[in-house]
């Protein structure tokens, strides 16, 4: 593996550390010769740099664990605007926690992925955005068409990613799904609001550019947490107020699933805003009450209906429909 296209694909490893011995070898030399190749490979390390975070001032408490100092150094990428950010601190936080998987990459994570697996598939699930962003594929293979049923295209993908990166070190994998999140959080889209008010088609549903990137935020933090319980390890929720951007995006997604044929029910996020959802015109048939993180394990499908706590008030089969279309929007 002498060429400059070879060498090229194999910089966001070298940056973050995880080439071959004989692979190590090829680097350097090819970057003493190719500017935009070095070009690339400082860039990539500057990545690496801002994603490990600046040192927090405070000493830890007696009984924060390494991992929670480490979460709470979020976020750390370089500098987003606001709609970008949540996902910015959720590539630092899984980040954090990739170290205590060190010999533990074949734990069952969820589904029938292993930790591993968990990982290659946010590399799967980054991809659509990376390349309507203008980011070149990563992994060669199929890419998902939006003409065609998106459920089934996307699970063919995430296989076809997973299976590739089980042929490669877990090293490899985490170096690819950090240089293409770092490409997404360097594009103009994750600096310009105005510019990523813009809307475009991915995984079947339309949105803004700004809530694309906050339903990257969304499911690289449930993966995170999902790694960290089947590990043993407490993964904090993201910060407030990036916890406050994704609960306003389920609701208005869940808001538009329900639509205005639904009996309305007030719902409400324990010690935040609430809203109506389901029919405007109707009087309120019911209440319901959630803590924000609870509301995004639902809406995440970690939770069955029947099991997420929460306060209701009023008609329980309407609460109940709310709640299972809540869980019926999961995709991850």
């Amino acid at each position: 593996m002498t060429g400059h296209d070879d060498v090229r694909d194999l910089l966001a490893a070298w940056a973050f550390g995880a080439l071959e011995p004989a692979e190590e070898r090829l680097v350097p030399p090819h970057l003493a010769e190719c500017g935009s190749c070095a070009a690339e490979a400082e860039r990539l390390r500057a990545t690496v740099r801002m994603l490990d975070g600046p040192p927090l001032d405070e000493p830890p408490s007696p009984r924060e664990t390494p991992l929670a100092r480490a979460l709470r150094a979020r976020p750390a990428p370089p500098p987003v605007a606001r709609h970008a950010a949540p996902y910015a601190a959720a590539v630092a936080g899984l980040g954090a926690l990739l170290p205590e998987m060190e010999g533990r990459w074949s734990t069952p994570v969820v589904h029938d992925w292993d930790a591993h697996a968990t990982v290659a598939h946010l590399l799967a699930a980054d991809e659509h955005l990376a390349l309507r962003l203008g980011i070149g594929a990563r992994i060669p293979g199929a890419r998902i068409d939006e003409d065609a049923d998106w459920t089934e295209a996307w699970e063919r993908r995430t296989a076809e990613v997973i299976a590739h990166e089980h042929r490669r070190t877990p090293g490899r994998t985490v170096a690819e799904w950090s240089a293409q999140a770092a490409a997404l959080l360097g594009t103009p889209h994750a600096r310009d609001h105005e510019l990523a008010a813009r809307t475009t088609l991915l995984m079947g549903i339309r949105l803004p550019v700004t809530e694309h990137f906050l339903v990257r935020a969304f499911e690289t933090w449930i993966h995170t947490d999902d790694i960290g319980r089947a590990l043993g390890l407490a993964v904090p929720p993201p910060p407030a107020e990036h916890l406050e951007l994704l609960v306003a995006l389920a609701v208005r997604i869940l808001g538009g699933a329900l639509g205005d044929e639904a009996p309305p029910v007030l719902f409400a996020v324990r010690g935040g805003e609430q809203w109506v959802l389901g029919s405007q015109s109707d009087p309120v048939a019911a209440e319901l009450t959630l803590d924000a993180v609870d509301f995004c394990l639902l809406v995440g499908g970690r939770y069955a209906p029947p099991t997420v706590p929460r306060t209701t008030t009023g008609d329980a089969a309407a609460v109940r429909n709310v709640l299972e279309r809540a869980a019926s929007l999961s995709w991850l």
